[in-house]
């Protein structure tokens, strides 16, 4: 009984010997300290000597490589917007109202249709010399058909008016072209950029990521009609604000030579204005000198005396 009593205290105290696990590392898992959590947040954070690099844009995005990436119609896009900027300042500087009409030149029209003494022709046709514009050429269209019917002179107004807007608008048809056209053009760059994204996608292989690709030949191609509208909105705003100005200072002069205008009825018939290389001349009418002269020889002419005959007539044989 003793030797089986014997080995088995003996199992006992060998097993009570043995170091038991502890709980943290039960069912093969590590344990993970506090410190260790700490240590690794620690490590991700960056070190405040680091500088970013440079981002240029929005979300990184390199707004420079884009418009190179764009294509080859960037070319015209960008040919297009330098000309709306030569154009822009161009038209601005030409559409002044000092260039138009001039503040002298209104003044002294305004004083020829309010005064009341004679105008003369002649002092207004000098001072449309001297200060050339638009409303200049329009006042030398109507001292020109001064003499004529009121309404003749009046439809001279019209036209010169219209001819003035046509050659200030000439310019300014080149905003509206690039307003048109610059969309357009952008439009089908995206078009062909897109056209080669898919074509792109479908040459890759099975374990390239076609949904990446594909959406980086998409924001590529969209670039072209970024750069179209940032082009075409200026040019439209610019093409409306000219033409507006032009409608606005052209109304002006309209005005101011219609209220000049019955001034000149006092020459209707009887005189006429020339513009030569010496300047501007008068002539009478040649139908009115006529009638002038005509009535001043009926005038100085004597009456003549009438004619007495006392001889008979003969008489007629049967």
């Amino acid at each position: 009984m003793r030797s089986v009593l014997l080995p088995l205290v003996l199992a006992l105290l060998v097993v009570a010997c043995i170091p038991q696990p502890s709980s943290a590392v039960q069912d093969g898992q590590p344990k993970v300290t506090q410190g260790d959590i700490e240590n690794l947040m620690a490590s991700k954070e960056p070190s405040g000597n680091t500088a970013p690099g440079p981002r240029l844009g929005i979300g990184g995005m390199n707004f420079l490589q884009l418009l190179i990436d764009g294509g080859a119609l960037m070319i015209p896009i960008g040919l297009m917007s330098l000309l709306v900027l030569a154009i822009g300042v161009e038209r601005w500087i030409a559409l002044r109202s000092s260039k138009i009409f001039p503040r002298r030149l209104r003044r002294e029209i305004r004083r020829a249709a309010d005064d009341e003494l004679q105008v003369s022709p002649a002092e207004l046709y000098r001072t449309a010399e001297l200060f050339p514009s638009s409303a200049s050429r329009v006042l030398k269209d109507l001292i020109t058909k001064i003499g004529r019917p009121i309404p003749e002179a009046e439809a001279t107004i019209t036209e010169s008016v219209q001819h003035e807007a046509d050659r200030l608008y000439n310019n300014v048809r080149w905003l509206t072209l690039a307003a048109a056209v610059t969309p357009l053009i952008g439009l089908l760059g995206t078009v062909w950029g897109m056209i080669i994204a898919f074509y792109n996608t479908t040459q890759l292989t099975s374990g390239s990521n076609r949904v990446e690709s594909l959406a980086e030949g998409i924001y590529v191609a969209l670039v072209t009609t970024l750069a179209g509208l940032t082009v075409a909105i200026p040019a439209a705003i610019l093409a409306h604000y000219f033409e507006g100005k032009i409608t606005k200072n052209l109304a002006t002069v309209d005005v101011e030579m219609r209220h000049l205008t019955p001034r000149f009825e006092q020459f209707e018939g009887k005189l006429r204005f020339d513009v030569g290389p010496r300047g501007i001349t008068s002539r009478p009418i040649a139908a009115h000198a006529t009638t002038t002269l005509h009535a001043s020889s009926s005038a100085s002419s004597p009456e003549a005396p009438p004619v007495h005959s006392s001889a008979r007539p003969p008489k007629l044989k049967a």
